[in-house]
């Protein structure tokens, strides 16, 4: 996992989905497109999932966070696909 501070773009609604982990059987997930820092729009972006109650918190562009993320890849039908899952995020005052 890595720490960064990073500014928000944009975030999606969050909606449910499927989990077998969770006690109702679902569980709150939405997107969140983080930038580093730095003064263009051409910084490294980050296209996050949020799950359970941090996918119910609600950031708006602009804000300055702490994030820290997880990278992960898996395999689906011989294709390599890259998950960033945001497992904390503080906004910064």
């Amino acid at each position: 996992m890595e720490e960064r501070i990073l500014r928000v773009v944009r975030q999606g609604e969050a909606f449910s989905v499927p989990s077998q982990k969770a006690e109702s059987g679902q569980i709150q997930k939405c997107h969140i497109v983080l930038r580093e820092m730095g003064g263009s729009k051409f910084e490294n972006e980050f296209v996050c999932t949020m799950l359970g109650n941090l996918a119910g918190c609600r950031f708006y562009e602009g804000d300055v966070v702490a994030a820290t993320l997880r990278f992960s890849t898996h395999e689906y039908q011989g294709q390599v696909y890259q998950e960033i899952l945001c497992t904390d995020l503080e906004k910064i005052v």
